[in-house]
């Protein structure tokens, strides 16, 4: 038997969607937002000469580099303001609830409730300076040598002043977009700092369409080839959307209570998602791999040959090229730590056995208390031993096969996983406001058949 809820959800159509006027102003809030970000990726550093920028690319595609551009949706190629992204702001956000789990004093601003928050969030943004200053450092000083030992003149006038100029403007670029991802997520629909990642790589999604059907065309991919790594898309798209849907239902039980029809039992499920972490572990894992990687290349390159470290330098990047065991293993061990991190984060035992406890509600079988929490425990943990080893094989098993086939095609299995979490997040949100918009005429109906009986 349908819920009430179940069926207004159902009965959802476009004439509700027209009649719902702040839906629609939260959408084109969104998407201009989304269009402001994609313009700025085009604004270059000053002192950046485009020309040759676009030559040094050239010579450096693959690898690393092109796997972080394909997140930030092509801005670390064009070596533009938001050439790093969100991705400062979530190493930050990282650092900071691991902060959280570790110190007592942050452990109880966290208790504190929205002022708690807010002022965790005044340290996230402190923290997100201080490491786009030093990765924009590093950037800046890396593209001046890079581009000279290649024999390139990226940069107009190398020195100081170009650095200065170039830190100020990626913190200037990466803070603008944090505040644009907190605006998306207040004024418009869906996780902002999702949707700016998604939208990056969705900007890349025709141009490796373009290539890969045009290495088909070429015979330089062998069609079959194609038809093969499309049809494997698919097949991961809809198995990300039936794992993300995956859940484990307890049963809780409440006490007899007096109802129309006499004493009866009142029953509901507390439902735990196989991935309770979401798209979190990649994005984290990711953020914390790729920049160094990308560093480091920067700085092997140019001190290669010149002394023992730049040689290890160098060879650390080969060990650690897209694709090699070394970083898949890096990658997966990412994964699967965060996957248990955050889920730690999210749900907490201990508080939903004793909220539990307060309303009378118990599993059956299962004393309330402590008992309930080492039961929730028990099965979350291995919920989560099925979630975390899922996004390891969808992030890693692709990219493998990507990289080991050499197909010049970048939306991997982290890239998908990412759209498709994205987007259902935002559909989801979307028929949340679509219901609430719903809700609002029927009380309005009420309303009016109420005061005309008067």
């Amino acid at each position: 038997m349908a819920s009430a809820a179940d069926q207004m959800s159902a009965g959802l159509s476009l004439a509700n969607f027209s009649k719902a006027t702040e839906l629609k102003k939260r959408l084109w809030f969104t998407i201009g937002a989304l269009i402001i970000f994609r313009m700025l990726t085009y604004v270059p550093l000053p002192g950046i000469d485009p020309t040759a920028l676009g030559v040094l690319a050239e010579r450096t595609s693959g690898g690393v580099l092109d796997f972080f551009n394909n997140f930030s949706g092509g801005s670390l190629k064009r070596m533009s303001i938001t050439a790093l992204g969100v991705m400062p702001y979530i190493t930050a956000s990282i650092v900071v609830q691991l902060a959280t789990s570790l110190s007592p004093q942050l452990a109880a601003i966290k208790k504190e409730g929205e002022s708690g928050r807010m002022r965790l969030n005044q340290y996230t943004r402190y923290g997100t300076v201080a490491l786009t200053a030093v990765q924009g450092y590093a950037l800046a000083a890396g593209l001046e040598s890079f581009g000279a030992s290649a024999g390139v003149h990226a940069v107009v006038q190398p020195g100081w002043l170009f650095r200065i100029g170039a830190v100020v403007s990626l913190i200037g670029g990466t803070m603008f977009l944090m505040w644009l991802g907190e605006q998306i997520t207040s004024r418009g629909v869906g996780n902002g700092i999702s949707l700016i990642i998604m939208a990056g790589i969705v900007a890349r999604l025709p141009i490796s369409l373009a290539q890969l059907f045009e290495g088909g065309r070429s015979g330089s991919v062998n069609p079959l080839t194609v038809a093969v790594l499309i049809a494997a898309v698919a097949a991961i798209v809809l198995f990300i959307c039936f794992m993300e849907h995956a859940q484990r239902r307890i049963l809780i039980q409440y006490p007899k209570r007096q109802t129309a029809r006499g004493m009866q039992a009142e029953r509901s499920h507390l439902p735990l998602k196989i991935n309770t972490s979401g798209v979190i572990p990649p994005i984290f894992a990711s953020s914390l791999l790729l920049l160094p990687l990308t560093i480091t290349q920067f700085a092997g390159n140019h001190v290669a040959g010149q002394s023992w470290w730049g040689d290890a330098i160098i060879t650390l990047n080969q060990y650690l090229q897209h694709g090699s065991l070394t970083y898949m293993l890096l990658y997966g061990a990412g994964i699967v730590f965060f996957a248990f991190f955050y889920t730690a984060v999210v749900f907490n035992p201990e508080e939903t056995a004793d909220n539990l406890k307060r309303y009378g509600g118990f599993i059956p079988g299962i004393r309330p208390g402590k008992n309930t929490e080492v039961y929730l425990d028990y099965v979350l943990t291995r919920i989560t031993v099925i979630g975390a080893a899922y996004l390891a094989l969808i992030c890693l098993v692709p990219e493998y096969l990507v990289s080991a086939m050499g197909i010049p095609f970048y939306l991997g299995g982290t890239s998908l996983l990412i759209v498709v979490n994205v987007t259902m997040d935002t559909v989801a949100q979307i028929q949340s406001h679509l219901l609430a918009h719903q809700y609002g005429d029927l009380i309005k109906k009420a309303k009016l058949k109420g005061g005309r009986r008067r």
